[in-house]
């Protein structure tokens, strides 16, 4: 079959390719998944049509998140299709192509006065064609069959990932964290793992809420341990209800001794301190019980250098009983905090919000039933170091700064329409909120190339967007409606999703299910109280 598809050659692809590109049409199951021994995969977009649909070529070991391939990428707005020597935007491939005096597409179009590419810029020109008047068939064939001549003769050996494995340790992997998780008889789903890590090395900020006992603590803990070398590297302070300052976590001068500085017992400042001193392993402040004081009084300097990047100043001395004047809030230190909401709890003020990525915990039926037949002491000590050897990668990828990946340009159209919607409640985001969104689509597609883009942008809008939604009756009736309306499929009435007396599948209804469930939760409290929040008991 494959030697029959070589011989067809591809253009007939190509052509259905450019036809469906003028449609609304997503799917691409219909495509070919091969040719010419190389993965084939073709995108028109994940949820909303992309402006530049594309086709790549793929040898073993690349991806079009992380690797070179010959693509086709359609410029619609220019009318231009262009046989590219691709290059991923999402991470910098390790392989590079064998040219010389090759020709940015960027730099094409600025010699031809086109528009300037909204994506894929740095990726390498090997043809342009002009979409109303394509060459023939067996032009199209050929000029196809000698890039990836090209392409085949590129030694893709593992000798150079292996020595940058060598310098920065293993290849992070969240599933060797996941399969290992079950020896210490931990229950988490692959997709709250996933959310989790991909949320700390979007922002070392992270914070988790949801039902009592579902084991947000336990999760932090297990990580930190798993990752780090030894239990030096983490620290688990439990916050006291009665935290007004900031001395709890960083310490103060003593002012009877004006030589010495009292650290915190809880080890809280060493470890921060730690952190700075080996800036290539990853160090855990796990706060618990994140909201038995107020946050904004006892963590308003962390607040404040997370965006600042000014450091803390602890004393005015240069040294002071081995604590430095000032310190910084690395990033190679991750804070989680644990939220549970009761009588005795403070709500979260949306400054606090909006610096975290804020992950919901709640339990099924399925799971409960599984952890009901499988009931287990749960032991740490399993996973003690046991992902030690990718703690450097880790790290690494936390500090990169990500480009833009495929499926950025597909979430914008989204994004502003629940921005349009936010704002009419005053829960709008900002700059910041907007970039780390992009910044989390690109991590997750990093870590787990094969994630649907609609199931990430899910997860940002649940951790992100909904987390600052709070209100009366009046004011968010008709919001929360608008915000379900944006996640429905289409022929779908917000009505029905959130009529109690009917059970919805969201997974079947919604574009965003994991968000719409939670939007129909704060509905329902909505008609019962007249009032509801993000934050549940």
């Amino acid at each position: 079959m494959q030697d029959l598809l070589t011989f067809m050659g591809y253009s007939n692809q190509l052509k259905k390719f450019i036809k469906e590109s003028k449609t609304n049409n997503l799917k691409t199951k219909h495509f070919d998944s091969s040719y010419e021994d190389l993965k084939v995969k073709v995108s028109f977009g994940a949820g909303v049509v992309a402006r530049i649909p594309w086709v790549s070529f793929l040898t073993e070991g690349q991806t079009t998140s992380e690797g070179i391939y010959p693509a086709y990428l359609l410029f619609k707005n220019d009318k231009k299709l262009v046989l590219a020597y691709g290059i991923s935007e999402t991470k910098a491939p390790i392989v590079k192509w064998n040219l010389k005096n090759a020709v940015k597409i960027s730099d094409f179009f600025a010699k031809e006065g086109l528009n300037k590419p909204e994506r894929y810029g740095d990726s390498l020109v090997f043809k342009v064609y002009n979409l109303n008047d394509l060459p023939s068939d067996e032009v199209l064939d050929a000029d196809l069959s000698k890039i990836i001549d090209e392409y085949k003769s590129i030694t893709f050996s593992k000798s150079e990932t292996e020595n940058k494995i060598q310098i920065q340790g293993e290849k992070f992997s969240y599933k060797s964290f996941l399969n290992q998780i079950d020896l210490a008889n931990l229950q988490f789903s692959e997709g709250l793992i996933t959310r989790f890590i991909s949320s700390l090395l979007t922002k070392p900020f992270v914070i988790l809420t949801g039902l009592s006992g579902s084991g947000k603590t336990k999760l932090a803990q297990a990580f930190a341990s798993w990752i780090s070398e030894n239990d030096n590297q983490y620290c688990i302070v439990p916050v006291g209800a009665d935290w007004t300052n900031r001395e709890p976590l960083l310490g103060f001068p003593n002012a009877l001794d004006t030589n010495e500085y009292i650290q915190p017992q809880n080890g809280a400042l060493n470890l921060i301190i730690n952190a700075n001193k080996n800036q290539d392993k990853p160090y855990f402040l796990i706060l618990d019980e994140m909201n038995l004081s107020h946050v904004e009084r006892y963590f308003a300097d962390f607040l404040s250098a997370m965006e600042s990047k000014c450091g803390i100043e602890l004393h005015s001395k240069d040294d002071l009983d081995s604590v430095p004047r000032k310190i910084e809030l690395p990033s190679n230190l991750f804070i989680i905090g644990t939220v549970n909401i009761d009588e005795t709890t403070y709500m979260f003020s949306p400054k606090v919000l909006d610096r975290a990525n804020v992950i919901e915990f709640r339990v099924t039926t399925e799971e409960m039933s599984t952890y009901l037949n499988h009931v287990g002491e749960v032991n740490l000590k399993t996973l003690a170091a046991q992902g030690s050897n990718m703690a450097a990668q880790f790290v690494s990828l936390a500090k990169q700064k990500v480009a833009s990946a495929a499926g950025q340009d597909e979430i914008k159209e989204p994004m502003l329409a629940f921005f349009k919607e936010l704002k009419k409640t005053g829960s709008e985001f900002g700059y910041r909120s907007a970039a780390e969104i992009l910044r989390f689509v690109s991590i997750a597609q990093m870590i787990k190339p094969d994630w649907d883009l609609k199931e990430i942008f899910d997860a940002a809008i649940m951790q992100k967007l909904l987390p600052k939604v709070h209100g009366s009756r009046k004011k968010l009736v008709p919001v929360l409606e608008s915000l379900g309306n944006l996640c429905l499929k289409q022929d779908i009435k917000i009505a029905d999703v959130f009529d109690p007396k009917i059970e919805t599948d969201y997974a079947a209804v919604s574009l965003y299910p994991i968000s719409l469930e939670k939007i129909a939760r704060m509905y329902g409290n909505l008609m019962d109280n007249g009032f509801t929040s993000y934050a549940e008991a």
